[in-house]
This record gives structure tokens, sequence and C-alpha cells, in this order.
């Protein structure tokens, strides 16, 4: 797949956007919104140790339960320890592309 960097971070390193898919079939609002503050705290701390990491935004669908998370980072692994370090469940971390306007 192509890499398709989006920015640069403090030391001048490509960063590229990452999708993170979850099922969270029944999850609570409250547990939602502790997830999100879990990831973004989580990725705010690796950028603190000189890993740099942004989350960006989550989609939820109620309906069947499926989250779609985008983060930056510069590598998938990166953003896999990330999400096993919040005890956040997920399916697949995958490269993507994000077309907000």
């Amino acid at each position: 797949m192509a890499h398709f960097p989006s920015l640069l971070d403090a030391g001048k390193h490509a960063m590229t956007v990452y999708m993170v898919e979850r099922n969270l079939k029944g999850i609570a609002m409250s547990d939602l919104a502790a997830a999100q503050k879990a990831a973004i705290g989580t990725a705010n701390a690796y950028t603190a140790k000189g890993t740099p990491m942004r989350y960006i935004r989550s989609t939820f669908a109620p309906e069947d339960g499926r989250c779609m998370c985008l983060f930056e980072a510069r590598s998938a692994g990166d953003v896999r320890r990330l999400n096993d370090e919040a005890k956040l469940p997920y399916s697949r971390v995958v490269e993507a592309l994000d077309l907000t306007p």
C-alpha cells in the first residue's frame, strides 16, 4: 500500500493516518466517552515520551456497534501499542486517508 504522510511531527518525521476498527456493540455511552478519553490521554503520553501520536476523532454506529477511530502516528505498530496499553479493544489497524474537507 502507498504511504500517505499527512504531516511532519516536531522532529520532522512523516506522520500517517491510521484507522482503528472496533466492535463495541452494547457499550454504554459513559464507557464510550471513557474509552475516547483513554485514547486521547495515552496518545498525549506517548508524544510527551518522544513517540509522536495524535488522536484525531472517532465515529460510532450504535445500531451495530462499529467504531472507527483515526490516529496520526509514525507506524501502525505504535497505534497498536497505544490501544493495547489503554486496554481498548480493536479488530485491526489499517493505514487510512482522512478526507475531511
